[in-house]
């Protein structure tokens, strides 16, 4: 027997809290993003919406909150106020919200609906309310300060237990203000006096975690496209942060040695943007794309927040329910048989040799307080996993004990394969859950090793897993001749329609690349009844994208930005090559344009801008005007102008159809200003849509 003390392991560095070691175990819940925006199109109201078109006619909170517990989620956060000042609940404080809407005859609340609803479901419920607001006449003065701590008071005094507040990052900038209509700036370190507003938190709901860019229980991951970084340290350095902080490089990763526990978590929507908008009703997130979601949000670590939006009815959509019962039933079945119970279990070291307290068949006892451990001061360890026979294995799971501080930092799972050890995961961090799927290996004999740690480590789970593997989605894309090719998985075979109908088994399937020279909507589906092998597990892989006028013939016209390493000829490809304008030396501010020739003319409906996928922070376009011309020397109004809400930290390609179609050869782009502030402008697509 050892000569360490059987003595529980000391803690190690920041610890979670209570609060947040109950938030860790919940793992996935959901976001309803619900409001005037629903009705509008929009993604941020500018906050001069009439209350009367708030009117969903079958307005269902206890649908939503059925199919959150149905589909494994934990609770539900309702964004009660978002950027536009509309409230969701008949808040003593303003006119603005669904009192003054013909939803219910102005008797409605729709706070208290799905608290009620989520209560009778067995779910928890969080409230979203946005710091900026862009109807209130004094925002930016002292004043909205009460203002806006009294309806915080309203949501967390009367509707229950709250177990999440959600304090949007964005803040400030242009809005209707009760009809100044104008631009207003904040001191986001000092205008909302976060200190006292966090105390009220914590005076009125004791238990309720806070979320924002700077906590103070949990961190915004820095992306909303549901990614948690693949080496993520809950332990960060919370001084000097604030809500709506410009410094975020570093929220994914954190601090290895951080003074504060400030775990991320991951919100990301089922769709493009994050309310509901026709559009967006062949766009949802297929049941194979969730589970990756799944795998690179609490798999790496982090809480998953899925956005649900419903739609004008007031429920969400057939499409969004049923893909996120296929992930439910997806994961089930991955996790369904950990292979680890069938094999026999030893660790290089244990606790005191203490195999009944800290041994690894605590690994697979279920209960998330017990762990096996290794002797103080023993940092590299390794549990060997021996099965009688050869086991196929593409999934891996493990996680730590929390409770006593992160510790690992750096592990390796290992097949033996003809005599050796070949590594088939490997990572730096693991945390509360540690999630990873790897091509099926199969071997009789693994082990799992930690090959560095801050201090002993203690883990609390361990599994093996084998199942079949979700099929990716279709992947369509375009030629410059205007033909567009659908690519699958080997073996399998797509439905294909052109039509903007859902593919089913009626519909033809991808044989040849498509033509398509006035562009048009394609949708391409992997269904479970073309693929008897079983291959695909959950519900349907799914595909659409659509396209504005093939640019055969296209041909640059004008440009404030020509020559290499980005020039203005990369867009008339369809590959994401990036326009840019110059970076550095000779750098000029906005505005920036480009102007097109369409080689004939057309009656132009509408265009779409297709932000660049990488390098986000540079040159991202937010304000723009787009123009239409039959010389391409006349230009006069615009024939649209407007603002790409959110598209920083939801870098989606942006669709606009105008009022009416303009007839033209030739149209403009011009960027007024980018989302980071650069003087300089990209884009990695231009589309004209008839």
């Amino acid at each position: 027997m050892s000569s360490a003390s059987v003595y529980p392991p000391a803690p190690f560095g920041a610890l979670p809290t209570p609060r947040q070691l109950a938030w860790h175990r919940l793992e996935y819940y959901g976001f309803i993003h619900f409001t005037t925006n629903t009705f509008t199109g929009r993604e941020w109201g500018f906050g001069d919406e009439s209350p009367a078109i708030f009117n969903p006619a079958a307005c269902d909170p206890r649908q939503w909150a059925r199919l959150a517990r149905e589909g494994g989620m934990q609770g539900l956060i309702l964004t009660c106020k978002h950027h536009d000042g509309f409230c969701l609940w008949p808040s003593q404080y303003t006119e603005h919200s669904v009192a003054a809407s013909p939803w219910k005859n102005g008797r409605g609340d729709l706070v208290r609906e799905l608290s009620e609803a989520c209560a009778a479901e067995g779910l928890k419920f969080g409230v979203y309310l946005s710091p900026w607001d862009r109807n209130h006449p004094l925002y930016a003065h002292p004043e909205y300060i009460t203002y806006y701590r009294n309806q915080l008071r309203e949501l967390l005094t009367q509707y229950g237990p709250v177990f999440e507040v959600w304090f949007d990052g964005a803040n400030g900038g242009d809005g209707w203000y009760g009809g100044a209509n104008e631009k207003r700036q904040i001191d986001n370190a000092t205008y909302y006096d976060w200190p006292a507003t966090k105390a009220l938190v914590r005076e009125l709901q004791p238990d309720a975690v806070m979320f924002s860019d700077a906590g103070p229980d949990m961190r915004w991951v820095g992306n909303e496209h549901g990614e948690a970084a693949a080496t993520t340290w809950y332990t960060f350095n919370m001084a000097g942060r604030y809500p709506g902080c410009p410094v975020h490089d570093d929220l994914g990763c954190g601090h290895e040695d951080g003074t504060d526990w400030l775990p991320p978590e991951v919100d990301v929507s089922i769709r493009p943007g994050w309310f509901w908008h026709e559009l967006e009703n062949g766009r949802v997130r297929s049941p194979a794309n969730l589970m990756k979601l799944w795998l690179q949000s609490v798999g790496r670590g982090a809480n998953l927040l899925l956005n649900l939006p419903p739609d004008r009815r007031g429920v969400v959509h057939e499409t969004d329910a049923a893909n996120l019962l296929a992930f439910k039933k997806i994961r089930d079945l991955t996790f369904s048989r950990n292979l680890a119970e069938s094999a026999v279990l030893e660790a290089s070291d244990v606790r005191g040799g203490d195999l009944a307290a800290y041994g690894p068949a605590r690994l697979l006892d279920g209960d998330p307080e017990t762990y096996w451990a290794a002797d103080d001061g023993v940092c590299q360890v390794e549990l060997r996993v021996a099965f009688s026979a050869p086991q196929a294995v593409n999934y891996l799971l493990f996680g730590e004990a929390i409770q006593l501080g992160q510790r690992i930092r750096g592990w390796v799972l290992e097949a033996e394969l003809g005599g050796d050890w070949q590594a088939v995961a490997r990572g730096i961090t693991a945390g509360y859950k540690r999630a990873e799927r790897f091509n099926t290996v199969t071997a009789a004999r693994w082990r799992l090793r930690v090959t560095a740690a801050k201090a002993c480590p203690c883990l609390r789970e361990f599994g093996l897993f084998h199942a079949p593997l979700p099929v990716d989605d279709p992947v369509i894309a375009r030629d410059a001749a205007g033909r567009v090719a659908v690519t699958v998985p080997a073996g399998l075979v797509a439905r294909v329609t052109t039509d903007g109908s859902v593919p089913g088994p009626a519909a033809p399937r991808y044989a040849a690349p498509l033509d398509l020279p006035a562009g048009g909507t394609v949708r391409a589906a992997i269904l479970p009844e073309d693929n008897p092998e079983g291959l695909f597990l959950g519900g349907t892989a799914a595909a659409q994208r659509r396209f504005g006028l093939a640019k055969t013939g296209w041909r640059i016209h004008d440009c404030d930005s020509f020559g290499p390493p980005c020039p203005p000829e990369n867009i008339l490809a369809d590959n994401d090559a990036i326009w840019h304008t110059p970076w550095e030396g000779g750098i000029t501010a906005h505005p920036h344009w480009i102007a097109v020739d369409l080689g004939r003319e057309i009656a132009v409906a509408g265009f779409a801008y297709r932000p660049r996928v990488e390098d986000l922070s540079h040159g991202t376009i937010d304000r723009w005007e787009f123009y239409v011309s039959a010389d391409g020397v006349a230009w006069g109004a615009p024939a649209a102008a407007g603002r790409f809400d959110n598209i920083l930290a939801n870098p989606v390609e942006q669709t606009v159809r105008l009022p009416q179609p303009v007839r033209g050869r030739y149209v403009k782009f011009v960027s007024l200003s980018a989302a980071d502030g650069k003087p300089y402008c990209a884009m990695a697509g231009l589309e004209v849509l008839v």
